[in-house]
C-alpha cells in the first residue's frame, strides 16, 4: 500500500484487554525505562533523574529540563552514565550490528545515538529529529527497522513553552498537574531505517486506542502497548514504505 506522506494507513486494529477494575495501579520507586542487553553482556538502561512517579511524567515534558540519563550496566559492575542531559529519556534500541545505540528523547521530538564501537565509539549524535509526534518506547524489528511509539502529536503550544524561561515552564507544570489533560485521540508508530529516515509513518485519529507507549514486531504484526488503556492493540504490518 503507498500512501501519501503524514497520513496513516487504514489499517484494522484489534483490540485485547480485560476488565480496567481488575488492574491495581502500582508507584515505581522511580521511572526507570527500557533494558536492552548486548552480546557484548551489558546492558543500557535509561532513566529519568531526578526519580519521578509514574504519574508525573508530564511535569518532565512541560519543564523540559534534560534530566535524562542513559546508563551502562556490566556484569558485576556498577552503574555508569554514558550519556546525560536527555529530554524525558525514554525508549532504547541497539543498532542490528550493535555498533550504537539509539535513544528516543520523548521532550525532544527525536532520536538520539550514542556509538558503542568504531572510530566514534563514545560520541553521540541525532539519527532522527522533528518526530511527528513525541516518542515512547521503541524496538527493534526483525528486518532492522526501529518501530517508534508515538504517545502523542507535535504541539506547536508545547514547541512554544519550551523557548519559554524555566519559571514560566515550572509554573504551567504547576497548573497542569492539577488538571490531568486526557491523551488525545492518535494511534500512531513510525518506523525508521539505521539511517534516520521514516520508512512507514502510521498514525491515525481515533477514540479506541490512544497514547501508544509501546510497540513491538511479531509475525507480521505490530502489537502495541498503552500506559493509558487497558487493554493491547493488533494490526498487520505494512506492505510498502512510505514515498
Amino acid at each position: 500500500m503507498r500512501r501519501a506522506p503524514g497520513t496513516a494507513a487504514r489499517r484494522t486494529v484489534r483490540r485485547y484487554g480485560t476488565d480496567p477494575r481488575r488492574h491495581r495501579r502500582r508507584r515505581p520507586a522511580a521511572l526507570l525505562q527500557q533494558r536492552r542487553g548486548s552480546r557484548r553482556r551489558h546492558g543500557l538502561l535509561q532513566r529519568l533523574q531526578p526519580p519521578l512517579p509514574l504519574e508525573d511524567w508530564l511535569g518532565d515534558i512541560l519543564e523540559h529540563t534534560g534530566t535524562g540519563h542513559l546508563v551502562r550496566l556490566r556484569p558485576g559492575g556498577t552503574p555508569e552514565v554514558v550519556l546525560d542531559g536527555l529530554q524525558f529519556a525514554n525508549g532504547v534500541a541497539l543498532a542490528p550490528d550493535e555498533s550504537y545505540v539509539t535513544v528516543a528523547e520523548t521532550g525532544a521530538r527525536r532520536l538520539s545515538r550514542l556509538w558503542l564501537t568504531g572510530p566514534q565509539a563514545g560520541q553521540h549524535d541525532i539519527l532522527a529529529a522533528d518526530l511527528p509526534g513525541y516518542p515512547d518506547n521503541m524496538s527493534r524489528g526483525p528486518g532492522g527497522l526501529f518501530w517508534v511509539a508515538l504517545a502523542g502529536p507535535r504541539s506547536t503550544g508545547l514547541d512554544r513553552l519550551h523557548r519559554t524561561k524555566p519559571a514560566l515552564r515550572h509554573a504551567a507544570w504547576s497548573v497542569t498537574r492539577r488538571v490531568r489533560p486526557r491523551p488525545g485521540p492518535l494511534t500512531g508508530v513510525l518506523a525508521v531505517d539505521t539511517s534516520g529516515h521514516i520508512v512507514h509513518d502510521l498514525r491515525r485519529r481515533s477514540p479506541d486506542y490512544r497514547m501508544v507507549t509501546s510497540v513491538c514486531e511479531h509475525e507480521g504484526h505490530l502489537i502495541l502497548g498503552s500506559i493509558h488503556e487497558h487493554a493491547l492493540a493488533v494490526c498487520e504490518l505494512p506492505g510498502t514504505p512510505r514515498d
